[in-house]
């Protein structure tokens, strides 16, 4: 058995997170991971492993102390908190952020009510794509989050966690090898089946590489690239861009029939402005408060729009 700690720049409220389920996976119920631990496979170099993740609740002094019923090396455990980092985004500094937001007619209210808010994210990128494939285009989040797990039990690594099989995320050499017919029989689209095989393949020809575009590439380029990828596009592309470590992001006009979409007709609209008829000026005066922290930003806006939803 492994135990260790993970320390996260202040202020980090992770608690937040537990009242959004979008975060969260199908055999995960937020209301008992405050006492139990959130518990999920985590995909290192070599392996995956089971961790589970306890948060001490001090926005000040955020730490998560992670235990695993493995044996990990000290190499293994620079790993797993370098992939943990990416989940919980313990390495996000978002400090100027309230100080650049604290009079912005829209944010300044959130980031008081939302203190401490960090976005989660899953294991990697492709486990990000997966799961926006799968979900795309299906209301019903908690069926697409199911056919998500029969997916991982399928074709992920079978972890034993309390005596329950635990399925990982599949890596590409095991996704690769799927075939499409199959996973059309789990739940998702046959075309949904061909997107997630496509890319693990083009990842192992090298012709998509998730690493450099979810650490190295700037906003901008990583939209641009993973917009091109099958199955993923523009509006999947914004999304995604927001999982990354870095608060920036890049929000490209993408009108369709004279209205913008996507997140950029959220915000307008949340600024109160008019998505048919928002200049480029008007739109980069609006998030004037949010330069250098575009994605940080955003997610104050998602999480007090699912806190409403549940509220109605």
């Amino acid at each position: 058995m492994s135990s260790w700690s993970l320390k996260s720049i202040p202020p980090h409220d992770w608690f937040i997170c537990l009242d959004v389920e979008n975060y969260f996976d199908h055999e995960h119920d937020p209301e008992t991971i405050f006492e139990e631990g959130f518990t999920r496979p985590l995909p290192l170099e070599e392996r995956d492993v089971v961790v589970t993740i306890f948060f001490n609740g001090d926005p000040e002094d955020p730490v998560f102390h992670i235990e695993s019923p493995e044996d990990l090396s000290k190499d293994e455990i620079k790993q797993a908190n370098r992939t943990l980092a990416r989940i919980l985004g313990t390495s996000l500094d978002i400090r100027p952020l309230y100080d650049k937001a604290a009079e912005d007619p829209v944010l300044g209210d959130l980031i008081t009510e939302f203190y401490g808010l960090k976005r989660m994210a899953r294991g990697s990128l492709l486990e990000d794509v997966m799961n926006r494939i799968i979900q795309m285009q299906m209301a019903h989040k908690p069926t697409a989050r199911k056919m998500a797990f029969k997916v991982r039990e399928a074709y992920g690594t079978h972890l034993i966690h309390n005596g329950k099989t635990l399925p990982a995320w599949p890596r590409p050499y095991q996704l690769a090898k799927a075939d499409p017919v199959q996973i059309r029989k789990m739940g998702p689209t046959l075309r949904k089946g061909e997107y997630m095989v496509g890319l693990a393949q083009d990842i192992l020809a090298g012709e998509v590489d998730p690493d450099y575009l979810d650490r190295e590439a700037s906003p901008q380029e990583f939209y641009e690239k993973i917009s091109n990828v099958r199955g993923v596009g523009p509006t999947s592309g914004q999304d995604l861009m927001l999982f990354r470590e870095t608060t920036e992001a890049y929000f490209p006009s993408n009108k369709k029939k004279g209205e913008e979409k996507g997140l950029r007709k959220w915000i307008i609209m949340s600024y109160g402005g008019d998505p048919s008829n928002t200049s480029e000026e008007e739109f980069q005066q609006m998030i004037s408060n949010w330069k250098g922290y575009e994605a940080s930003a955003i997610e104050f806006l998602f999480v007090n729009w699912v806190v409403g939803q549940k509220k109605k």
